[in-house]
Protein backbone atom coordinates (compact mmCIF):
# COMPACT_ATOMS: atom_id res chain seq x y z
CA UNK A 1 0.00 0.00 0.00
CA UNK A 2 1.34 3.18 -1.05
CA UNK A 3 2.09 6.35 1.58
CA UNK A 4 -1.00 8.02 -0.32
CA UNK A 5 -3.42 5.19 -0.41
CA UNK A 6 -2.42 5.29 3.57
CA UNK A 7 -3.54 9.10 3.60
CA UNK A 8 -6.92 7.76 1.80
CA UNK A 9 -7.38 5.61 4.44
CA UNK A 10 -7.10 7.64 7.32
CA UNK A 11 -9.43 10.09 5.07
CA UNK A 12 -11.92 7.44 4.90
CA UNK A 13 -11.85 6.20 9.17
CA UNK A 14 -14.91 7.89 10.67
CA UNK A 15 -12.52 9.12 13.98
CA UNK A 16 -9.05 9.80 14.23
CA UNK A 17 -8.70 9.87 18.26
CA UNK A 18 -7.06 13.33 19.16
CA UNK A 19 -5.46 13.39 22.53
CA UNK A 20 -4.60 16.05 24.66
CA UNK A 21 -1.14 18.05 24.07
CA UNK A 22 0.10 16.37 27.74
CA UNK A 23 -0.69 13.04 26.19
CA UNK A 24 1.03 13.72 22.80
CA UNK A 25 4.26 14.98 24.95
CA UNK A 26 4.40 12.04 26.68
CA UNK A 27 3.45 9.67 23.66
CA UNK A 28 6.60 11.16 21.67
CA UNK A 29 9.05 11.11 25.17
CA UNK A 30 12.47 9.41 23.75
CA UNK A 31 13.20 7.93 27.28
CA UNK A 32 9.87 5.93 27.40
CA UNK A 33 9.56 2.29 25.70
CA UNK A 34 6.48 0.67 25.91
CA UNK A 35 4.85 -2.61 26.06
CA UNK A 36 2.65 -4.36 22.68
CA UNK A 37 0.28 -6.68 23.02
CA UNK A 38 -0.91 -8.98 20.44
CA UNK A 39 -3.02 -12.11 20.30
CA UNK A 40 -1.58 -15.37 19.76
CA UNK A 41 -3.31 -18.37 17.01
CA UNK A 42 -4.45 -20.24 20.14
CA UNK A 43 -5.99 -16.98 21.73
CA UNK A 44 -3.55 -15.96 24.72
CA UNK A 45 -1.47 -12.71 25.12
CA UNK A 46 1.53 -12.28 24.07
CA UNK A 47 3.57 -9.04 25.60
CA UNK A 48 7.03 -8.00 24.68
CA UNK A 49 8.71 -4.78 25.44
CA UNK A 50 9.03 -2.45 22.29
CA UNK A 51 9.64 1.57 21.04
CA UNK A 52 7.13 2.89 19.24
CA UNK A 53 6.03 6.02 17.63
CA UNK A 54 2.67 7.75 17.37
CA UNK A 55 1.11 9.74 14.39
CA UNK A 56 -1.29 11.58 16.04
CA UNK A 57 -2.42 13.10 12.17
CA UNK A 58 -2.73 9.42 10.97
CA UNK A 59 -4.16 7.94 14.24
CA UNK A 60 -1.25 5.47 13.47
CA UNK A 61 1.32 4.00 16.16
CA UNK A 62 3.72 1.95 14.70
CA UNK A 63 6.34 -0.52 15.74
CA UNK A 64 9.70 -1.54 13.99
CA UNK A 65 9.78 -5.48 13.80
CA UNK A 66 11.32 -8.29 11.90
CA UNK A 67 8.50 -10.61 10.18
CA UNK A 68 9.89 -13.48 12.29
CA UNK A 69 8.86 -11.93 15.91
CA UNK A 70 6.22 -13.50 17.47
CA UNK A 71 4.31 -10.47 17.04
CA UNK A 72 4.23 -10.63 13.75
CA UNK A 73 3.55 -13.83 13.48
CA UNK A 74 0.37 -13.46 15.23
CA UNK A 75 -1.00 -10.48 13.17
CA UNK A 76 0.26 -12.34 9.95
CA UNK A 77 -1.91 -14.93 11.08
CA UNK A 78 -4.87 -12.77 12.20
CA UNK A 79 -4.26 -9.41 10.36
CA UNK A 80 -6.82 -6.16 11.77
CA UNK A 81 -6.59 -8.37 15.13
CA UNK A 82 -6.97 -6.59 18.28
CA UNK A 83 -3.30 -4.85 19.36
CA UNK A 84 -2.58 -2.31 22.59
CA UNK A 85 0.48 -0.55 23.37
CA UNK A 86 0.65 1.01 26.56
CA UNK A 87 3.83 3.46 28.00
CA UNK A 88 4.07 4.06 31.55
CA UNK A 89 6.42 6.09 33.66
CA UNK A 90 6.01 6.21 37.14
CA UNK A 91 2.50 6.93 37.42
CA UNK A 92 1.20 8.37 34.46
CA UNK A 93 0.49 5.98 31.22
CA UNK A 94 -1.08 5.96 28.16
CA UNK A 95 -2.59 3.12 25.90
CA UNK A 96 -3.40 2.99 22.79
CA UNK A 97 -5.51 -0.01 21.17
CA UNK A 98 -6.54 -0.51 17.86
CA UNK A 99 -6.35 -3.22 15.07
CA UNK A 100 -3.19 -4.26 13.84
CA UNK A 101 -1.62 -5.05 10.58
CA UNK A 102 1.91 -5.98 9.24
CA UNK A 103 3.17 -4.09 6.74
CA UNK A 104 6.18 -4.72 3.83
CA UNK A 105 5.74 -2.17 2.01
CA UNK A 106 9.11 -0.62 1.22
CA UNK A 107 8.00 3.41 2.10
CA UNK A 108 6.05 2.63 4.63
CA UNK A 109 8.71 0.53 6.45
CA UNK A 110 10.70 3.69 5.54
CA UNK A 111 8.19 5.75 6.56
CA UNK A 112 8.46 3.78 10.36
CA UNK A 113 12.08 3.93 10.51
CA UNK A 114 12.27 7.67 9.75
CA UNK A 115 9.53 8.50 12.70
CA UNK A 116 11.77 6.20 14.88
CA UNK A 117 15.00 7.94 14.15
CA UNK A 118 13.45 11.00 14.90
CA UNK A 119 11.74 10.20 18.39
CA UNK A 120 15.18 8.06 19.98
CA UNK A 121 17.58 10.07 17.71
CA UNK A 122 19.01 7.08 16.32
CA UNK A 123 17.87 4.78 13.60
CA UNK A 124 16.49 1.81 14.78
CA UNK A 125 18.02 -2.08 13.20
CA UNK A 126 17.92 -3.13 9.94
CA UNK A 127 17.73 -6.62 10.04
CA UNK A 128 16.93 -8.77 6.92
CA UNK A 129 13.04 -8.73 7.29
CA UNK A 130 12.12 -5.43 8.48
CA UNK A 131 8.56 -4.70 8.92
CA UNK A 132 6.85 -2.42 10.15
CA UNK A 133 3.52 -3.05 12.85
CA UNK A 134 0.61 -0.47 11.97
CA UNK A 135 -1.96 -0.18 14.73
CA UNK A 136 -5.02 1.88 13.34
CA UNK A 137 -5.75 3.09 17.05
CA UNK A 138 -9.49 3.81 17.71
CA UNK A 139 -9.47 4.54 21.26
CA UNK A 140 -6.99 6.01 23.80
CA UNK A 141 -6.36 5.76 27.57
CA UNK A 142 -4.74 7.22 29.81
CA UNK A 143 -3.74 8.60 34.11
CA UNK A 144 -1.97 11.44 34.82
CA UNK A 145 -0.80 12.21 30.98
Amino acid sequence: MSQSKQQAETAERAVVPKVTPSVEAFLNDPQHVAAVTTIRPDGTLHTAPVRFTWDAEAGLARVMTVSTSRKAKNLLASPDSRVTVCQVHGFTWVTLEGTGRVVTEPARVTEGARRYARRYWSSPPNPAGRVVIEITVDRVLSLNA
